[in-house]
Order: structure tokens, then C-alpha cells, then sequence
């Protein structure tokens, strides 16, 4: 087709003098006609608000931030008190003891779990596994079978981690007689707990039972936690957040990737492990940190948890604090709708397996880490750990694009978490609701690859995604609360 033309006394002359430049917004095969005719366009991502649900699209309008709206102003406020709150908090290590001892509410026959509530029925392999190796470690069966016995019968009572302060990595399993790490947040008095991580290989958050597990496991509770916690209260607490903006600027992203925060941790105990505790038992704690890299990854998480629980209840927010995964389900908490969960189902992370393995092995996403991007480190500080993407895959720069895109969901930059490779710029922090339900972009989640049945263990890395859906749950029930108008 010949580029258009009009009639002047001199003839006939191009319509447009400079070429036809245009713009494309939405759907990328409007731009295929102009450009097949020489039209140069420019393509903009765009998409209507909300996916198209108008009456969501209606909601999010009334909950944006507007002086003159009784309830965008009521928002507004929520979410400036919940950041700042997130960003003054100062999550200090105090000490390490025994959950029963420590975790307010939790029963004799208690076990918690990783992601929102689920019952024994629809648990998945790898955390009915780890829920049998709790049971097997807590000596209330002798065997795996009378264990299941056990756990499908009612004689134990299981909970998320999240309903009593905790966190836990995969199956995220957490029994009485288990030691945890205990983080205080000096700035907001909340309190978090973790357990000890096990390291790599067969381990009990994998769903592995055997008696190499249960051996480690009662090691940790008779000798490492001890000896640490000894450790630990003749030192004093450990500053976790500025160990974490440490490891941040040495490569790790506080995740996936705790190599240089574990070696800070253990740097910083060293002195104080070998002079409370005997030469044999301090040499065997050093030997079990520098084999585990990972060993970082729980104290991440309970410093993480006990951040965000600063600005948890707080009416009118949207910001989010929590997103965890129990095999089956995805759930997210926002500070303004207090304890209730808004779930979506959970779907096979993106990423990199290790040889013999695919994505049709792999259990569906799972596991309580995603606190830590919730805090926004993890895979929203993937630009701090560019290395990591030889573990979950993609490239350097895919890392930096990860980081970047998650500023757009985000209300604030911690600028106590600074990354190097964009001018110390703070991490992206705050996980706005409506940010994500608007534009679309969904939290980015660095995480380990469980196999789906109990045992085998990690079969992979990569990046999984919160669903949107969780998020559209959470403004509809604050839309709700604030009886804003249907």
C-alpha cells in the first residue's frame, strides 16, 4: 500500500511530511498493520486496571490515596504508618531456647506448619513426611506408620507457623521439643522464632524421616542450640539487620543465597562459642556452620517475620505482611485485615533442576521464606546477588530486572538495605496491595524446588510468584471493612 498523499497546487505530496509515528497501547497486533506500511511505533504495556473486573476496578479507585476522600486519606495515613514502622524496625537476635518454653499457646501435641491452615488430608508429600519425622522426634510413635496413624486420627493439632510468631523454610514443621532461634525487633517490641536449619541433602523441611535425620535433629536440640545460645548470652544480641545490609553488599540476597551472612554469623559467635563451650563441642559447631551454607536463611526469616509483624492490624492498610506457601495454596496477609489469609492455589516454581529431574517431579511452591521478600530482600533484592541466577537461572541482568520491577508494587526503599549495583540504591519495601492487583506485576520469589514426594528432598531452585488472585482477596475484604460503597 503507498504511503498516503494529498493534493497541493504543486501535486500530490505526502500526507505527512516527517512519517507516520505512532502509538500502540494494550494489545501488540494493533502494531502490526502500521508498521507493515513503514510506520515506526512506539509499544506501550499497558493493561486495564484490575485485569478488567470493573467492580474491583471501582475499589481500587476508592482506596487510592486522596486528601479529599475520607477513605483514600484513612489509607493513606494506614500505609505510611505501617512503613515506617517496617523500615524503624530493628530485629536483634536474643537468644535460642526451646519452642515449647517459648512459643505462647503452643500445645504438647502442637504442629506447626509452613503457609496457610491445611489439614492432614490435603498436606503434600513432603510436608506429611516432615510431619511424621516431628512425630518420630518427639518419640509419640515408635514407628512411620504409627505415626501417620497418629497424624490422620487427631492425635496431634497443627497450625501455620505464622498463628504463633514463627516461620519455618518448606514444609516449615515445628514441634514443642524443637530448639528455636528467638528475634526480638528492638524498635517495635514484637517477637519471632525459627528453627535451626539443618543444612542441604535429606533434611526433615524436605519431608525426610529417617534415622540419619532424627539423629542430626536431636544433635541440634543436645548439643548445637545449646552451645549456641550459651554462646549467644555470653555475647549479647546480634544486630540481624545490619548483619543482613552486610551480606547484601557482599553478594547474598538473604534467600536462596546466605553465604556471606552465614560467615558473618559464625565470624561473630567464634569468640564466644570457643570460650563457653569445650574444644570438641565448639570445633563440631564451627564444622556444622561452614558445611551449611544456608544456616543464615532461618535467622533471615524470624528477623523478617518479626519486621513485619510491627505493622500488623493496622486499619486501612494495604500493605502486605506475609506470603507463604504450604504445598497446596498460597496465602497473604495485609496489615489492615489483621489475621485472616487470602489464598490462591500454589503452582510448580520456574527454574533450574538438578540433573535427573524435572518439572513434572516437582511439589507445587512451598514453604514460610517468603517472608523474606515480603521484607523486601530475597528476590526483591536479586540485584544485590547477581550470582544467583546460576542457581535459579536466567542471567546477571535478569537479577537487576527482578529488583527494578518490584519498586513499581512497592511503597518505600530500605535504605538501611543498600544495593550496589544500582547506586546503594534501598531495597524495594512494602508490598502495596493495590499496586500488584493494578498493575499486574506479581512478588517475585526466590526459592527452593521441593520434590513432591517426602524424602528425596531439593531437586531445584527458581523463581515462583505470588497470585494475584491473593492479593484482589485481600483489597475486597479491607474494601469491606471500611464499608466502602459496592
Amino acid at each position: 500500500m503507498p504511503a498516503p498523499k494529498r493534493k497541493t497546487s504543486a501535486g500530490f505530496v505526502p500526507l505527512f511530511d516527517g512519517g507516520i509515528r505512532a502509538l500502540n497501547v494494550g494489545v501488540a497486533e494493533f502494531a502490526l498493520s502500521p508498521r507493515a506500511h513503514g510506520a515506526g511505533v512506539l509499544e506501550l504495556d499497558w493493561r486495564p486496571p484490575a485485569g478488567g473486573d470493573r467492580d474491583l476496578g471501582l475499589l481500587l479507585a476508592r482506596l487510592e490515596d486522596d486528601p479529599d476522600d475520607p477513605i483514600g486519606s484513612r489509607v493513606a495515613a494506614a500505609n505510611k504508618q505501617a512503613v515506617e514502622r517496617i523500615l524503624a524496625a530493628k530485629p536483634m537476635l536474643v537468644d535460642i531456647g526451646r519452642a515449647a518454653d517459648n512459643l505462647k499457646g503452643l500445645g504438647p501435641r502442637h504442629i506447626l506448619h509452613a503457609g496457610p491452615p491445611i489439614t492432614w488430608a490435603r498436606m503434600c508429600g513432603p510436608m506429611r513426611g516432615a510431619v511424621i519425622g516431628a512425630i518420630l522426634y518427639e518419640g509419640w510413635a515408635d514407628t512411620p506408620d504409627a505415626a501417620e496413624r497418629l497424624a490422620d486420627g487427631g492425635g496431634v493439632t497443627f497450625a501455620p507457623c505464622h498463628h504463633f510468631g514463627a516461620v519455618g523454610p518448606m514444609a516449615g514443621i515445628l514441634s514443642p521439643s524443637m530448639p528455636v532461634v528467638i528475634v526480638e525487633n528492638a524498635a517495635g517490641g514484637t517477637r519471632a522464632f525459627a528453627t535451626l536449619n539443618e543444612g542441604l541433602g535429606k533434611v526433615l523441611r524436605f519431608g525426610a524421616y529417617n534415622q540419619e535425620v532424627l539423629d542430626r535433629l536431636r544433635w541440634m536440640n543436645e548439643s548445637l542450640a545449646p552451645a549456641l545460645g550459651q554462646a549467644l548470652r555470653a555475647r549479647g544480641p546480634v544486630d540481624l539487620k545490619n548483619l543482613t545490609a552486610q551480606a547484601l553488599q557482599m553478594g547474598d540476597e538473604c534467600h536462596n543465597r546466605n553465604v556471606a551472612a552465614t560467615s558473618l554469623f559464625a565470624r561473630l559467635m567464634a569468640p564466644s562459642l570457643v570460650r563457653t563451650s569445650t574444644a570438641d563441642v565448639a570445633a563440631k559447631v564451627l564444622e556444622f556452620l561452614e558445611a551449611n551454607n544456608h544456616f543464615y536463611l532461618n535467622l533471615s526469616m524470624a528477623a523478617s517475620k518479626a519486621t513485619l509483624d510491627a505493622a500488623h492490624g493496622i486499619e486501612g492498610s494495604t500493605v502486605v505482611i506475609a506470603m507463604a506457601r504450604n504445598g497446596v495454596e498460597v496465602g497473604v496477609r495485609t496489615s489492615g485485615t489483621g489475621d485472616a489469609w487470602f489464598t490462591a492455589p500454589a503452582l510448580v516454581p520456574d527454574g533450574l533442576y538438578f540433573p535427573g529431574y524435572g518439572p513434572a517431579d516437582a511439589n507445587l511452591d512451598l514453604g514460610d521464606s517468603a517472608i523474606t521478600e515480603t521484607a523486601g530482600i530475597g528476590g526483591f533484592a536479586m540485584a544485590a546477588a547477581p550470582a544467583i541466577v546460576r542457581f535459579v537461572g536466567g542471567a546477571a541482568e535478569d537479577a537487576i530486572g527482578y529488583t527494578k520491577r518490584m519498586y513499581t508494587i512497592t511503597l518505600a526503599r530500605n535504605n538501611d538495605f543498600g544495593i550496589p549495583a544500582l547506586g546503594f540504591a534501598g531495597t524495594p519495601t512494602g508490598i502495596d496491595a493495590r499496586r500488584v492487583v493494578d498493575s499486574g506485576v506479581q512478588p517475585v520469589i526466590n526459592t527452593g524446588i521441593a520434590h513432591r514426594a517426602a524424602g528425596v528432598g531439593q531437586i531445584g531452585a527458581g523463581i515462583a510468584k505470588a497470585p494475584l488472585a491473593c492479593f484482589s482477596g485481600a483489597l475486597r475484604e479491607l474494601g469491606r471493612r471500611l464499608k466502602v460503597p459496592a
